[in-house]
């Protein structure tokens, strides 16, 4: 049994308190022990009160300032992203889990994009999504939202992290790595690649440390042509603003994709006021953490409408319809708790959104990252995330790593939601309207 350190001291008998009262009088003891146990009932008060559960914090209503312009544009076209590359991986991964970082892929390729020209950074504004916003406006949204996204919630870890890895040898502009490490906050580092232990200790050893080692290595090796690595890495830990109960948690059955069954850890709660959405096609609830500025929102299909039908229905409009439908509600929930590691290469999914000239090896143009030496032409070899989740009675804990890789040529009463089949589900900040992972489980992972 676990000791009370408040008050257990006071029961010894060489506490001074038991001398006082073996020395007292018998006409006084009465009055003492009256005292005494008025003094430990205090003390048990509030020892109590010390043990208690801390009630949420104070809830987050609006930002601490306007958006800039800049900011605005940012944000904007980083959701208008995330829903494109969600359409053209979700679509590619049918029947799949998947749970992807629009935002790391936006912030590693923004780096990218500083070092293009001409048609290959018109494709890359392009692809993600920023219209006719200028390289200074967007350098400076990316810039400023990192500060206020990472500073919102005291209660949450929010961390955003970039980091330039370049042959020490290849003659990179000066320019354009001061440029991201000013803009980005990046650190940037020339390795000796052909030492490619030591090259690939020391980058895998950053993403590691950056994703609190829930993403230990993004690189098993660096061939000769490759000559820098662009990353971005994303870690999230938030504690549910109202917790699930771990003794409501049962065992229960996943009806996953195409009929098939899985045992499943369910969490249960009944909510008296949960955010809570329902249309003829799903049902969402948002269940927000520390002091309400980051959520998750669940959307679960209903009959009729399966999760793939759901998912690539999500655009920024309907997205909008999405969150503008919540209303406080009593909500009788059921989660799943799971943990899923996930990895893709984005090439084909960029491609299919207008980027291609950063992919072709004599036709990219990086020419603001390095004139071309001795007729040799850097391009993008790949573009590749991981990604971790982890959703328990707690709360969540997310991590993304998106690595550019540059080569050189050579409705009841109360309604009733039980998420024990495919559903969608999205982190993001609610104020701004960020978006920062978005996840789909069609079968428990394993």
């Amino acid at each position: 049994m676990r000791a009370f350190p408040c008050w257990s001291r006071s029961r010894l008998p060489g506490h001074p308190s038991f001398a006082l009262f073996a020395a007292h009088s018998a006409a006084g003891i009465g009055a003492w022990i009256a005292t005494w146990i008025a003094a430990v009932t205090i003390g048990l008060a509030a020892c109590a009160g010390a043990t208690e559960p801390h009630a949420p914090p104070q809830e987050l209503t609006s930002l601490p300032r306007d958006l800039s312009v800049a900011e605005q544009k940012v944000v904007a076209g980083s959701n208008a992203f995330s829903f494109a590359l969600w359409q053209k991986v979700g679509s590619a991964q049918r029947d799949s889990n998947v749970f992807t970082s629009p935002l790391s892929a936006s912030f590693a390729l923004g780096m990218t994009m500083n070092g293009a020209a001409n048609a290959t950074w018109n494709e890359m504004r392009a692809a993600l999504q920023f219209g006719d916003a200028t390289q200074q406006e967007i350098n400076a949204g990316y810039k400023s939202l990192v500060a206020l996204l990472t500073s919102l919630d005291p209660q949450v870890t929010m961390q955003l992290a970039n980091s330039i890895w370049y042959r020490q040898t290849f003659p990179f502009l000066q320019s354009f790595l001061d440029t991201t490490k000013a803009v980005f906050d990046a650190d940037v580092k020339g390795l000796d690649f052909n030492n490619v232990p030591a090259s690939l200790a020391t980058i895998n050893g950053w993403v590691d440390a950056k994703t609190a080692h829930r993403i230990p290595t993004v690189l098993d090796n660096i061939t000769p042509e490759q000559v820098m690595f662009l990353i971005n890495a994303i870690y999230f830990k938030g504690g549910w603003r109202n917790k699930f109960d771990p003794g409501k948690t049962t065992d229960d059955t996943f009806h996953g994709a195409a009929g098939t069954t899985q045992p499943a850890r369910l969490m249960h709660s009944l909510r008296d006021s949960t955010s809570y959405a329902e249309t003829a096609t799903y049902q969402a609830v948002d269940l927000p953490y520390g002091n309400g500025a980051f959520s998750m929102t669940v959307l679960l299909p209903k009959a009729g409408t399966d999760v793939e039908t759901l998912s690539a229905s999500l655009t920024p409009p309907s997205w909008s319809a999405v969150v503008a439908g919540f209303h406080p509600a009593k909500v009788d929930l059921a989660l799943p708790r799971f943990t899923l590691k996930w990895e893709r290469k984005l090439n084909d999914d960029l491609t299919a959104l207008g980027m291609r000239q950063a992919f072709v090896p004599d036709g990219a143009d990086f020419t603001r990252m390095a004139a071309s030496p001795d007729g040799l032409h850097l391009y993008v070899q790949f573009v590749k995330q991981n990604t971790f989740v982890a959703v328990d009675e707690e709360g969540t804990e997310a991590a993304a790593v998106t690595v550019v890789g540059v080569g050189v040529t050579s409705l009841p009463a109360i309604p009733v939601m039980r998420v024990d089949r495919p559903y969608l589900f999205v982190l993001r900040e609610r104020l701004t309207g960020t978006i920062l992972f978005m996840g789909k489980i069609v079968r428990m992972p394993t």
